[in-house]
């Protein structure tokens, strides 16, 4: 079904995580190009790819698998904390909540508190954080579902979002968003449930393909008649939204590409095994880079630019700015990925490397045993 590399890692998986990590700080950088979510629904590939591979570690047992991806993920938002909250706290907070609820940066099952500062600098990312701690802690409860009601538990998300949407004011802000970013994005979780089952792979491609263009096709054609802000802007429309993710993750995952060409492009493959070893420290600090980059930048006329009410700063402007934020802003990832990275591999109970790039080398091979003579007598 899937293509498994000879150190056990799924290379299309890794590839697929690659483009919509790319995806996301490209997205985040330049929240002008509206675009891009259209082009590539990246945090829906990711969810759906979550959902695969926590129904595959729920094979070795529910509890074990559930420890096991709170264990590689909640390390690296403690870093995050370390730095973000005392930064937060010795500057001007308003609405500065109870410390029972800065407890959410230890267990984020909700958005963590941030003042206008930490929300500049990444706290905002956090969204995807508390929403797959969710889909972690009901996966034993979704996989048994699913079991039972297959198709009933893909759509279950999208009746819930229905039902959430209109009740915003009563809900309250925090509340409401939490809902609605989880069912908006349950669906592909559950596709993910779906393709690990073997599902996916058994069904017609002229199904798939049909299907697919019908949950691309009609929210593009509602988005095209219901603008938000006197723009066309499906990704800022939660339903529509949803109903395409789930057309591009159907065809990302029923189809599984030779991915022997990978190994032989060694700086591509060393890009996406880079990527997919500091996947949640990526994630966590490209919006500060970005925010860093954009405020060294504005001088050269890079502008700070919100899109639908974003917490964190676009670029908006001429290209020579831009193209200098983008180099600065990957130098300053890169350091945020060598001083912070590590903690990746210790979640994961590796031993720790500064640098991503440089390769374990392979444990040498046991001697033979050596050969004893047998004398000849005992041959007889």
């Amino acid at each position: 079904m899937t293509q498994v590399a000879q150190n056990g890692r799924d290379r299309y998986f890794d590839l697929l995580r690659t483009l919509a990590m790319v995806r996301v700080i490209l997205h985040h950088l330049f929240m002008s190009l509206t675009v891009l979510p259209l082009l590539f629904p990246s945090l829906g590939l990711m969810f759906a790819l979550g959902g695969s591979l926590m129904a595959k570690s729920m094979q070795r047992g529910e509890v074990r698998a559930v420890r096991s991806r709170l264990r590689r993920l909640l390390p690296a938002v403690w870093v995050m904390a370390l730095i973000l909250v005392p930064l937060m706290l010795v500057r001007p907070w308003q609405d500065r909540p109870a410390w029972p609820l800065l407890s959410l940066w230890v267990f984020p099952v909700a958005l963590p508190p941030a003042s206008d500062v930490g929300q500049h600098v990444g706290a905002g990312v956090l969204w995807y954080v508390h929403v797959y701690i969710w889909f972690v802690l009901l996966s034993p409860l979704l996989v048994r579902m699913y079991r039972l009601w297959n198709v009933p538990t893909v759509v279950l998300s999208l009746f819930c979002l229905a039902l959430v949407f209109p009740h915003r004011a009563k809900l309250g802000e925090d509340n409401y968003w939490l809902l609605v970013n989880t069912f908006m994005y349950g669906a592909c979780w559950v596709l993910g449930i779906a393709h690990r089952e073997g599902d996916l792979a058994r069904l017609p491609g002229r199904h798939v393909l049909g299907l697919s263009a019908f949950c691309i096709g009609v929210p593009v054609l509602w988005a095209l008649t219901h603008h938000v802000e006197g723009q066309f802007a499906l990704f800022a429309l939660p339903f529509p939204y949803a109903v395409y993710m789930i057309g591009f993750v159907l065809v990302l995952l029923r189809w599984t590409p030779p991915m022997d060409w990978l190994a032989r492009i060694r700086p591509l493959d060393g890009f996406v095994s880079m990527v997919n070893n500091r996947a949640v420290t990526i994630y966590l600090w490209h919006v500060a880079a970005i925010a860093v980059a954009v405020w060294i930048c504005e001088p050269l006329g890079a502008g700070r630019e919100p899109v639908w009410g974003a917490p964190w700063p676009g670029l908006s402007a001429s290209w020579p700015p831009a193209l200098a934020a983008l180099g600065i802003m990957l130098v300053l990832l890169t350091g945020a990925v060598l001083g912070f990275g590590w903690v990746e591999d210790l979640a994961a109970r590796r031993r720790p490397r500064i640098s991503p790039f440089v390769k374990r080398r392979p444990s040498p091979p046991a001697p033979a045993p050596a050969l004893v003579p047998v004398p000849a007598e005992s041959l007889t």
